[in-house]
């Protein structure tokens, strides 16, 4: 929200400098984005009066003008094309300065005496229009000086309000804020209601109550829209970064801006019968105020007639229907639309207004007819005309419905850290403009205004409190609470010691977006319907995440293309699985990893990472809960992962995630050139384990036997190492996969396993016969069930 400093103080006027207002303004949550003076500083520049023109003798762009100061005349040569006898404009006389240190001085032109200088706007500094001279109104005083003429010591603020606050999105709302800090009375301007001189009107249908509850309608007639906007309000809105274009949507962008209340004007002899307000026709054409031709969608509101949608309600007017110099008679709209028929629909049509900007954040659904009476008194002030009488339509069941909020003093003592009087809490909320109604002792009931979208708990009237009394006035107090130990749950391993442990493995945490590329949710995730945004960022963040791999490979990406080759990353996050109506939003963990597998040092080897350096991070995982036996790698399939180096991972049957290497399909489709392995698991599976419990130390030997097995080469080792668990007994100890080996000296078909075996009996020592029958069990099971035998 833009504004004009001078126009606010008419409004409400406290005894503060403009850096003050700015800080307070600031402080109070309605920060201040920057402010610009109206124009830029120079002096001697008074209005000058063109008398006559003539011809250049040597210079076919020049014209030798008279022009007076008020006081006297004076000869000015000028190259401006719209210079011409009778016009009024800045004249620079000599010994003026203008911005940027340029003085005016006697001089010679092509050989003709020019004594000053006529001004654009631009050369002043009041606006970047340089394509000819400023031209100010006819009754403008010769003589005067342009600074107080045009009240230029006065500064564009520019307010960056957070979406919550559209009520500030106005001088009213503005106001009341400044008037609510300084405790100095609001001036409002008195708005009458205007009486009709005539009895047409056009009917009103409303067909879409939901999306717009209250519309209002009126005629005028016999306008004339050559008459110029006045002075006054072009400079207003121009401190308020809008353009002036016509007398009737100067007026509209005025009450706009003035009010909060967007407004439209049609010109009523396009309107064929009455106005319509209904939803769009899917594919329903129109051509907007910019020029851009729209095909409207079924779920947008419209402002139609009975032949034709005129307009996208709250967001823009159609072209056919727009004012012209041609138009003799207005119909005026004042409505107010519902928050959520309006948001992001100008963003789907590549828009956004004005109107849309403050119909998203909410517009005082009480305000309509008070803008329709201030907007036709203007209009007939400045265009003349006649008024008809205000038709509206509206829907009480469907208007916004405002409960009472209670606040206690209790409550605001344990947010603020503050005890604030009864009397101070009643003046600042009334300041706002909330009814407040004392009730049992320390406890009031309030009443909340239509203008205020984002009050409806306690906790926000402690906010409003919090910042009209300072926040840098608050107290700086520790917080007091009777803390208590709390169990921890032996069994279970939370997210921070797992991140713990995956940071001191060498990995940093990384935070990616929810939302992807919808072409990449494709390629890792093939033939699966992702759950689409219905008002994305952009095109490229408009699919939710079923996996957590897509933000972490992108992040790898962005490293790698930095030149950092050795990437180690992870994330905790939800991933979104299936469609709305059976979404499942799962707790994961994952990671990505490539590059090279020790950082570079002279003590060792730059090996690359590979398959199983990975998976023994994922194991470190799943052993940190103490439950590492309840997990099986089993050969698996993803579509994102290598074929030959997938593991799935599995507890007791239900599948936690996957381990592996990128696909490389999918490593050539991003662009990757090094291999990169990833993990994902579920968190609720791998946080839960078993309870620690006490093992007496045997004091007797261990013994230990190794094992090479000769079996098939499709045989898993994990399978193979769950049959030697159940058949070497309970004194087992230590179970390790030591060595793998397939090539010369064996069949081709076959690999060696060698497996290392300990034993160790908790009273007594165990015997060589023990441990030899054990060991023949287990050899009889792998004959048995993988046709295994010993390697000679």
């Amino acid at each position: 929200m833009k504004f004009s400093e001078q126009w606010l103080r008419t409004w409400v006027n406290p005894q503060v400098s403009r850096d003050e207002l700015v800080a307070r303004l600031s402080m109070a949550g309605l920060e201040v984005d920057s402010v610009t003076p109206a124009a830029g500083i120079f002096n001697g520049v008074v209005v000058g009066e063109v008398l006559s023109t003539e011809p250049h003798p040597d210079a076919d762009k020049l014209r030798v003008c008279q022009v007076s100061s008020g006081a006297e005349t004076f000869q000015v040569v000028c190259g401006a094309p719209n210079v011409r006898p009778g016009l009024k404009i800045p004249f620079a006389m000599i010994g003026a300065e203008l911005p940027g240190d340029f003085k005016i001085k006697k001089a010679k032109l092509r050989g003709v005496e020019s004594n000053g200088m006529l001004c654009s706007a631009s050369e002043l500094q009041i606006s970047e229009d340089n394509d000819g001279l400023m031209e100010l109104p006819a009754d403008a005083p010769v003589g005067q000086d342009i600074r107080t003429y045009l009240e230029l010591d006065d500064a564009s603020i520019e307010v960056d309000l957070t979406p919550n606050r559209g009520d500030c999105l106005s001088l009213a709302g503005l106001a009341r804020e400044v008037s609510a800090l300084y405790d100095v009375p609001v001036s409002r301007p008195h708005v009458a209601a205007v009486t009709a001189s005539h009895d047409e009107v056009r009917p009103v249908e409303v067909l879409a109550t939901q999306a717009c509850p209250r519309y209002l309608g009126r005629v005028l007639r016999n306008v004339d829209l050559s008459q110029p906007t006045p002075l006054w309000m072009v400079e207003r809105l121009r401190r308020a970064d809008v353009r002036s274009i016509d007398a009737a949507v100067d007026v509209t962008n005025y009450v706009m801006l003035e009010l909060g209340q967007p407004m439209h004007a049609f010109d009523l002899a396009e309107i064929n019968g009455g106005i319509r307000v209904r939803m769009a026709e899917e594919g329903e054409k129109l051509v907007l105020l910019d020029g851009q031709e729209v095909s409207l969608r079924a779920d947008t509101l419209v402002i139609a007639d009975h032949q034709r949608a005129l307009a996208i309600a709250g967001v823009m007017g159609g072209e056919h229907s727009g004012v012209s110099d041609k138009t003799r008679d207005l119909f005026l709209e004042s409505a107010f639309f519902d928050t959520i028929a309006i948001a992001g629909k100008a963003r789907s049509y590549g828009l956004h207004t004005d109107s849309s900007h403050r119909f998203e954040r909410g517009v005082d659904w009480r305000l309509a007819r008070e803008a329709m009476e201030r907007a036709t008194q203007l209009l007939l002030d400045i265009v003349g005309g006649e008024a008809g009488p205000i038709i509206e339509v509206v829907d009480q069941e469907q208007l916004p419905s405002v409960a009472p909020v209670t606040l206690r003093a209790e409550r605001i003592e344990q947010m603020l850290g503050l005890k604030m009087d009864a009397a101070q809490i009643e003046r600042l909320l009334a300041a706002l403009g909330l009814a407040v109604v004392a009730g049992d002792a320390g406890e009031w009931r309030v009443e909340v205004p239509s203008h205020r979208f984002d009050i409806s708990l306690e906790v926000d009237l402690i906010e409003e409190l919090a910042r009209l009394y300072g926040y840098n006035r608050l107290p700086v107090r520790y917080p007091q609470a009777r803390l208590a130990p709390q169990p921890q749950a032996e069994a279970t391993v939370g997210l921070p010691v797992l991140r713990r442990l995956l940071v001191a493995r060498g990995y940093q945490e990384a935070i990616t977006y929810s939302f992807i590329d919808p072409k990449v949710f494709e390629l890792f995730s093939p033939g699966v319907e992702p759950l689409m945004l219905a008002n994305p960022i952009s095109a490229d963040m408009a699919a939710m995440r079923s996996s957590l791999w897509p933000g972490l490979v992108k992040a790898v990406e962005h490293n790698l293309n930095r030149q950092q080759s050795r990437v180690r990353l992870f994330e905790s996050g939800l991933r979104f699985v299936g469609q709305l109506e059976s979404l499942k939003q799962e707790p994961m963990l994952a990671g990505v990893v490539c590059g090279a597998r020790l950082p570079e040092g002279w003590a060792h080897a730059r090996d690359g990472v590979d398959f199983y350096d990975v998976k023994a991070d994922v194991e470190a995982l799943l052993a940190s809960a103490g439950a590492s036996g309840s997990f099986s790698f089993l050969p698996g399939e993803h579509a994102a992962l290598h074929p030959g180096q997938t593991a799935r991972i599995e507890r007791e049957g239900r599948l936690v995630g996957f381990v592996g290497a990128m696909h490389p399909e999918l490593a050539k489709a991003l662009g990757l050139d090094q291999p990169v392995y990833m993990f994902e698991l579920q968190l609720s599976e791998i946080g839960h384990g078993r309870m620690p419990t006490f093992h007496e130390l045997s004091r007797f030997p261990e013994v230990r036997r190794d094992l090479a097995l000769l079996v098939d080469r499709d045989v898993p080792a994990e399978t193979l190492l769950t049959v030697i668990r159940e058949a070497a007994g309970e004194w087992l100890t230590d179970l390790r996969l030591f060595d793998v080996y397939h090539g010369k000296g064996i069949d081709p078909h076959r690999k060696s396993l060698a497996v290392g075996l300990t034993w160790q009996h908790p009273s007594r020592t165990l015997n060589d016969d023990e441990v030899s029958t054990v060991t023949q069990d287990i050899l009889t099971s792998l004959e048995q069930r993988f046709n295994a035998t010993l390697r000679k």
